[in-house]
């Protein structure tokens, strides 16, 4: 069996991911089938002047994990600079918050660069390599000046906007010409393929785009949409347990059994939360028989605080709970709960099963996940109903939540009024076609199509 190897920005150990989500348990999972390479950054930042900016090599069983800190100028330029103020705010189509320098483009390149080199020292000839997401998009063109002939296959986690938007990211045609050095490119949607189509059309007017494939540039690549996915029944099996059952019976004594309504999410301005929380303040004013009756939980741990717009929204965000709770709460009852720190993924599966409305609204996400972690923690004799934003990637697959324009501030309202006051047959069709939707598209089968994929196709394909 050939070893995988994967590249990711950071890197977790396969051995303890089994609270985490998404990423590190779908990866971690595929090492320990097949033995491999895990290799990244650590997560540590150094000095310029340290002597450990170099590569250090643990195991996790059959697992090799090859990390290396960033000097505090990689940090600055590629992690923080390049790829969370440009690629990030330009992929969430936020082309007002992209914050550019030359410099910070040049640091992103080097940083790749540095990790092919090393990854061209570890390589055997029959290795498999699957690079993740928008920090590492060059990463195969390095590979592939270096000489490296392996199977390489990219995914990416977030958006890829249209041509009209890309346009506006210093840098793109770069970044698109580079795509077309993996041999397989995934994405989370089909309009994201669709957008990538159009973007490889605009940029090079011999294009060719095929139910399969694309060639561009000279080179063939074989591009799917591979929608992304949780380990839906550790999940499930999180929100079933005993200590889950005392936290959603201390949640509604807590909460004298007034319906909960949830949002989780990373502090980020694509998550549409302040919308969400004036969406919360319409529903209060739209309909009283809420007040006293409705409380409104949102979990949301700060995310990147060095880059400005973080900083301006979690202002925002504590400025706004803050003026709705002054202007609604009783002596016995606060509308909203805002909670600015990480809490365990046991609590939130026991969370979300306590809830009666789980709102999903972001202004834009590749797939957004807690969509899916919502729908696996329903109790099915009594689930709760799932609003959820029509520009999130999950809204290509599951249809039948309550589906909202975030930027329309009524729509949600009269949305969380709908799932307040939906009757129980409802929720429960409801639930059974999201629950069937969820299942379809467990991580372990993104995994398996995507390496399948990456196994069969012969690498080096041109035109």
């Amino acid at each position: 069996m050939s070893r995988l190897v994967v590249v990711s920005n950071r890197v977790a150990d396969p051995a303890r991911n089994a609270g985490a989500g998404g990423l590190a348990v779908a990866v971690g999972e595929a090492l320990n089938e097949q033995g491999g390479i895990w290799l990244g950054w650590s997560g540590e930042v150094i000095a310029e002047t340290d002597r450990r900016l170099d590569w250090q090599e643990t195991r996790s069983g059959d697992v090799r994990l090859v990390t290396t800190p960033l000097s505090e100028h990689e940090y600055e330029g590629y992690y923080l600079g390049y790829s969370n103020q440009v690629l990030w705010p330009g992929f969430h189509y936020r082309l007002d918050l992209i914050d550019y320098s030359p410099e910070h483009e040049h640091v992103y390149a080097q940083v790749n660069r540095r990790l092919a080199q090393k990854l061209t020292t570890l390589l055997e000839p029959d290795d498999i390599i699957w690079v993740q997401d928008y920090h590492l998009i060059p990463l195969a063109r390095e590979l592939r000046a270096a000489g490296c002939g392996n199977p390489i296959g990219y995914f990416q986690h977030i958006p890829l906007p249209p041509p009209s938007v890309l346009s506006g990211i210093p840098g793109h045609e770069s970044l698109m010409r580079a795509l077309f050095a993996y041999d397989v490119v995934g994405f989370q949607t089909g309009t994201d393929r669709q957008h990538f189509g159009e973007i490889a059309k605009t940029l090079d007017p011999e294009a060719s785009v095929e139910e399969r494939y694309m060639i561009a540039f000279g080179r063939q690549s074989l591009v799917q949409a591979y929608p992304i996915g949780i380990d839906v029944a550790a999940f499930r099996e999180m929100a079933e347990t005993d200590e889950a059952a005392a936290i959603v019976e201390r949640v509604r004594q807590r909460n004298l059994e007034r319906e909960q309504i949830i949002g989780v999410d990373r502090l980020d301005y694509s998550k549409g939360l302040p919308e969400r929380m004036e969406a919360m303040e319409k529903l209060l004013e739209n309909y009283p028989e809420n007040w006293g009756r409705t409380t409104f939980m949102q979990i949301a741990p700060l995310s990147r605080e060095q880059v400005y717009a973080y900083s301006e929204i979690r202002n925002r965000l504590e400025s706004l709970s803050g003026a709705i709770n002054g202007r609604f709460s009783d002596f016995d009852w606060t509308p909203i709960r805002y909670i600015n720190r990480n809490i365990p993924r046991a609590t939130l599966a026991a969370l979300f099963r306590a809830s009666r409305v789980g709102l999903v609204t972001p202004l834009r996400d590749g797939m957004n996940l807690v969509a899916h972690e919502f729908v696996a923690a329903q109790d099915p004799e009594d689930p709760g109903v799932l609003v959820q934003s029509s520009f999130a990637g999950a809204a290509e697959y599951l249809h039948a939540a309550l589906m909202v324009n975030p930027y329309n501030i009524n729509e949600m309202a009269n949305a969380i009024e709908t799932a307040l006051t939906m009757s129980l047959s409802e929720r429960q069709s409801r639930y059974e076609q999201l629950y069937k939707s969820v299942r379809a598209l467990d991580v372990s089968h993104w995994r398996s199509r995507f390496l399948q994929d990456l196994a069969r196709y012969s690498p080096g394909g041109t035109a």
